[in-house]
């Protein structure tokens, strides 16, 4: 085949591809918009085009398309900066993240809205202080939690976020006395109630890179907790069944839970498979005998917490809940796992020899 005929079928290829985005573009412009979607023409174009960059998996181009159209919808379009300011959070950009929310505070309604708007300015600071280790985002982001209190005081959320940016700044103080107020007030976030009860106990974590909090129902009924698990080290393992890769790395998870068992550490495989009987068939015929659990997708909801975009991906958690490493595919990590699980076994002797131990005053028997 010559190389002539190859680059005229690559040209080709890539003129039907474009072919076919401008037919969508063209679609999309000519329905009617939907609430919050921009009028302006010009907006509707545009807002067209960031569209199909985010269902390509073009997510940063597509967050800056999204705003772009609300630029020229006049700022009204209050979708267009919900969607940048989601998508700026997906691919890790909290300073595009922020930028969005402060284009949609103009469009807040009430102050419910507003609210919540300078919560999610707060919670995009935050992560912005955590990403480039500067304090003065942290600062930025307790004024933020302040006003969104002013505004709306039932909003407990707001506590938590506050109790984590005083911990970044060392006012440790403060942030157990916002931790201890969430937990008087939310009734609704268990997994979340967990964490923030780790941190009114030990505030320290509250800076460390702490692994997400998550609650889920594992494939045998048992309910787990990422807090739930302190004092264990935990390998999160996500694959399908459909990944080859995945597949060809089971034999080395299944060998490290049949190596460390009884001893301090969880393994719990996170599954993206949709199929639901498929995925069942596969675990039950390659005793797969670990935790597993069906996440269904990378838009399953752990997968989006670990930020998971390529499989087979595993997490290394030491017993504190600390992130320790991830590995795409399948590393050589039981080195790494045989000193965390000594460490979490020897902290557990110590915590039990501590307990054993008569208190001050008491008499021995």
């Amino acid at each position: 085949m010559s190389r002539d005929f190859c680059v005229s079928k690559l040209w080709l290829s890539i003129a039907c591809l474009l072919s076919i985005f401008a037919g969508q573009l063209r679609a999309s412009q000519t329905d009617p918009p939907k609430p919050g979607e921009p009028t302006d023409p010009k907006a509707r174009k545009t807002f067209a085009e960031a569209v199909a960059w985010q269902e390509r998996g073009f997510l940063a181009a597509a967050a800056d398309t999204y705003r772009k159209a609300n630029k020229q919808d006049g700022g009204n379009c209050t979708e267009c900066v919900r969607r940048a300011f989601k998508l700026a959070e997906q691919v890790g950009d909290h300073k595009a993240a922020e930028s969005a929310i402060r284009d949609w505070l103009p469009q807040a309604r009430n102050d419910a809205d507003r609210a919540a708007g300078h919560f999610n300015l707060g919670m995009a600071l935050q992560r912005q202080g955590v990403q480039e280790k500067k304090e003065k985002c942290f600062s930025d982001s307790c004024d933020e939690f302040r006003t969104a209190l002013e505004l709306d005081p039932t909003l407990a959320s707001v506590h938590f976020g506050m109790g984590v940016s005083e911990a970044y700044l060392h006012q440790d103080n403060d942030a157990r006395a916002e931790f201890r107020k969430f937990l008087d007030q939310d009734k609704t976030n268990p997994a979340i109630d967990e964490r923030a009860a780790r941190y009114l106990q030990r505030v320290e974590l509250a800076r460390a890179r702490m692994a997400p909090a998550f609650a889920l129902t594992a494939l045998d009924g048992q309910r787990i907790t990422m807090d739930g698990l302190a004092g264990k080290v935990v390998l999160i393992d996500f694959w399908a069944t459909w990944c080859g890769p995945c597949r060809e790395a089971l034999p080395h998870v299944r060998e490290i839970a049949r190596k460390f068992q009884g001893q301090p550490l969880v393994v719990l495989s996170v599954s993206l498979d949709k199929d639901e009987a498929k995925w069942k068939d596969f675990v039950a015929k390659n005793a797969m005998t670990w935790l597993q659990y069906r996440d269904g997708s990378f838009d399953g909801p752990i997968a989006k917490l670990f930020l998971v975009d390529a499989i087979p991906a595993t997490f290394s958690i030491d017993a504190d809940g600390v992130l320790e490493d991830q590995h795409v595919g399948d590393a050589d990590i039981e080195g790494k796992l045989k000193k965390m699980i000594a460490h979490a076994a020897e902290s557990q002797s110590k915590t039990a020899a501590a307990g054993a131990q008569p208190s001050i005053g008491a008499s021995p028997r």
